[in-house]
């Protein structure tokens, strides 16, 4: 059985090589703000957390990363960057749920290009809450 786990951030250059593929997958899709090596900075100060979904052999089959917001009424865990097979499945999604809930989270958000807003829509309940809009200058 998969099981979603959190590494801690001294672990990060450990374990890169294998994780950092899913990362950079997912960060094509983002809008350019930082890139995959930017993220393993991020990670490694503690600025988000990376989370893995490994099988029973403890081979890495998705990878994660969650950037925390606090506000006066949520506590939000903005997921940053998703590749391989993380939340590939309801079991896996509720581990992640858990995790989110364990560490004070009262709400998981994302930005999703609109395939992965109808999967996550479909198959773990988001709702559509914000349409982003930008233009750079």
């Amino acid at each position: 059985m998969s099981q979603v786990q959190v590494v801690p951030s001294i672990y990060i250059q450990q374990l890169w090589d294998k994780v950092e593929k899913f990362l950079s997958d997912a960060l094509v899709y983002s809008g350019g703000e930082y890139d995959v090596e930017h993220l393993k900075q991020y990670l490694v100060q503690g600025n988000q957390t990376l989370l893995i979904a490994v099988d029973e052999n403890n081979v890495i089959h998705g990878a994660a990363t969650v950037e925390w917001g606090n506000y006066p009424n949520e506590r939000i865990a903005f997921i940053t960057a998703i590749g391989g097979k993380m939340l590939a499945n309801k079991e896996l999604y509720s581990q992640f749920e858990d995790w989110i809930r364990q560490n004070g989270g009262t709400m998981v958000r994302g930005a999703a290009r609109e395939s992965i807003a109808r999967l996550w829509r479909r198959a773990f309940q988001f709702e559509q809450r914000y349409i982003i809009v930008e233009k750079k200058l």
